[in-house]
């Protein structure tokens, strides 16, 4: 039996990768395309880290390669996919929303008509707190109307649980849509605002700062993702669910920032900017749902995560 995980190489995925290889007898199997968003060197060393490497194997290609996608389900007995693979960021969305639509839409439904086909027992499929758009209610719950998302990205996302729903609904396939709130910690992505922003302090260069700083943002520490993905993972009676992951906290980038420099010991050098088009202005999950139903106990406020993210990069660096 073996679990597929899309973006395995990647920062959420090498984290589940490692946890279900350490915690259950489960092979993994990571499809990841390796591609230059960011460095590939990054995403190879994620991989070397992974253990026993005999219980893993590693395809490099893209969940839009219809045939690979195909030759995996045949090859391994996949029983379970976790669908963390996209291009990921609102920005470049803006300026390439052809290709999030071909990664993030055809390649969410390659992984859905695999999984039908070979009858996998669940589906989890990475969803993202950007579909609320700019929710006015808060903080931000699944039963939420999300029909106004502001960037092409939050769109593929959206357009992603409407296609697992449609599976689920036609086929019954176990799928549980799970909604990051802005993930950090060891491995981030670095050009996402925390790693960002502690190399550029760090090396006493500026740092811009968009909506002078008043962004807030519900960052969640890469650890309670896990723990949550792994509830959701061991529940017996998965039939189709949204499920919220975040710290149900909010903090501004300027307060956020704070906390950085505080676990550095530096100053930042600070440019408040103007907002850009596709940031929506606040983040803010209740995660009573998965409270209630899955157990999930978010356990590192952000202060302690970022004092541990930050011990991380020095050691990294």
């Amino acid at each position: 039996m073996s679990v597929l995980i899309t973006g395995g190489a990647g920062f959420i995925g090498s984290h589940l990768a490692e946890t279900i290889l350490k915690t259950t007898n489960e092979s993994v199997v990571i499809l990841d395309d390796f591609n230059d968003y960011y460095s590939p060197d990054l995403k190879y060393h994620n991989i070397s880290l992974l253990t026993p490497q005999s219980r893993l194997s590693v395809y490099k290609d893209t969940i839009c390669n219809w045939n690979v996608v195909k030759t995996i389900f045949e090859t391994h007995s996949i029983t379970t996919v976790f669908h963390l693979a996209a291009r990921a960021g609102v920005r470049p969305s803006l300026t390439q929303p052809l290709l999030y639509e071909e990664v993030n839409v055809k390649g969410t439904l390659h992984l859905l008509e695999a999984a039908r086909q070979y009858k996998c027992n669940r589906f989890i499929f990475a969803s993202s707190s950007s579909v609320y758009g700019n929710n006015k209610k808060v903080p931000f719950s699944e039963t939420d109307v999300v029909d106004h998302p502001i960037s092409p990205y939050a769109a593929t996302k959206k357009a992603g649980e409407l296609h697992c729903f449609t599976y689920h609904h036609l086929y019954g396939l176990p799928i549980a849509c799970v909604r990051f709130f802005t993930v950090y910690g060891p491995r981030q992505r670095p050009e996402m605002a925390i790693h960002q922003f502690t190399r550029h302090i760090d090396e006493g260069k500026e740092i811009k700062v968009f909506n002078h700083g008043q962004c807030f943002r519900d960052y969640t520490y890469i650890t309670d993702i896990i723990q949550g993905l792994m509830q959701i993972y061991e529940y017996p009676n998965l039939t189709y669910d949204i499920v919220n992951l975040g710290e149900s906290n909010t903090i501004s980038t300027l307060d956020m920032i704070g906390l950085i420099e505080s676990a550095l010991g530096k100053k930042a050098k600070v440019s408040l900017i103007d907002p850009v088009q596709g940031d929506v202005e606040l983040t803010y999950a209740d995660i009573s749902h998965a409270r209630n139903k899955y157990n999930y106990s978010p356990q590192f406020p952000i202060k302690e995560g970022i004092e541990n993210f930050v011990q991380w990069y020095l050691s990294y660096r």
